[in-house]
């Protein structure tokens, strides 16, 4: 369950084309705004949101990805974790990865919001850790 505060005149509450199917919600720009080559902005949405497990109520947060139509054109989300207690508005950080200016318009989708539960616990410090097959195997340990 995705509860959705609109904080601002034109704001939109995000959607869903195929609830129970598709992964994530889509968010809308609130202004036009103008990325300059190489440039990364913060646009607002103009929501505050909470998000909940639909059957046990637990809070989830939110991770901010690309949506594909915006990535084919050269724009990339580089920022994205919304904590499950975040109650401000969402602000989505666009970076324009082409060479050349790109203007989105108040009411362009922009981002996906996909819904994930909160697994952080206590950090303990040990000494030791338990073993495993892979052990302290890293980079390209696993083949090509």
């Amino acid at each position: 369950m995705l509860r959705v505060k609109l904080l601002a005149e034109g704001a939109r509450l995000p959607v869903v084309a195929h609830p129970g199917e598709d992964l994530g919600y889509d968010v809308f720009a609130l202004e036009a705004v103008e990325l300059w080559a190489r440039q990364s902005v913060r646009v607002r949405t103009g929501i505050a949101v909470e998000a909940r497990h639909p059957e046990t109520g637990a809070g989830l947060g939110l991770l901010v990805r690309d949506r594909s139509s915006m990535a084919s054109k050269g724009i990339a989300v580089t920022g994205g974790v919304i904590d499950a207690g975040y109650r401000g508005e969402i602000q989505i950080l666009l970076t324009n990865l082409t060479d050349t200016a790109i203007r989105l318009e108040a009411g362009d989708r922009i981002a996906q919001m996909i819904p994930v539960p909160v697994l952080t616990g206590v950090v303990e410090q040990v000494e030791d850790l338990g073993d495993s097959s892979r052990a302290e195997k890293g980079f390209g340990s696993s083949g090509r």
